[in-house]
């Protein structure tokens, strides 16, 4: 009987397991109704290869708002990276964490830029 509940509790386990690592990842906004604070002055360091500046911001601990440093992340070939910012939203404020962002490709016209298209940057 022990033997026969340990198999049913290790194949709980393991579907368990197996439906967590397929499910979707799901992202939580909270709104909060406290501005940040203005950002504090942080001295860039001198330029590294292959790593990119990610600037300190306030964060959110559920409380109240606390400074995350800046710090160095290696570049993603191909991506661009956008810095977390505040945003003013639903009567109150949302903070939208740094995201890497996937650089649009220019698409090559056989004959030129078709009108109204370069200023939309498609050229």
């Amino acid at each position: 009987m022990k033997r026969l509940f340990l198999c049913a509790v290790l194949a709980g386990c393991c579907a368990v397991s197996a439906s967590a690592s397929a499910a979707p990842q799901v992202g939580i906004n909270i709104v909060i109704g406290v501005a940040p604070p203005p950002p504090q002055v942080e001295v860039m360091p001198a330029p590294r290869r292959g790593k990119i500046w990610v600037p300190g911001f306030w964060d959110w601990d559920g409380r109240r708002h606390v400074w995350t440093n800046g710090h160095w992340v290696k570049v993603r070939s191909g991506y661009d990276y956008q810095a977390p910012v505040w945003v003013q939203a639903d009567n109150g404020w949302r903070l939208k964490h740094g995201e890497w962002k996937q650089k649009k490709q220019k698409k090559e016209h056989p004959h030129g830029c078709p009108p109204g298209q370069a200023k939309k940057g498609n050229c």
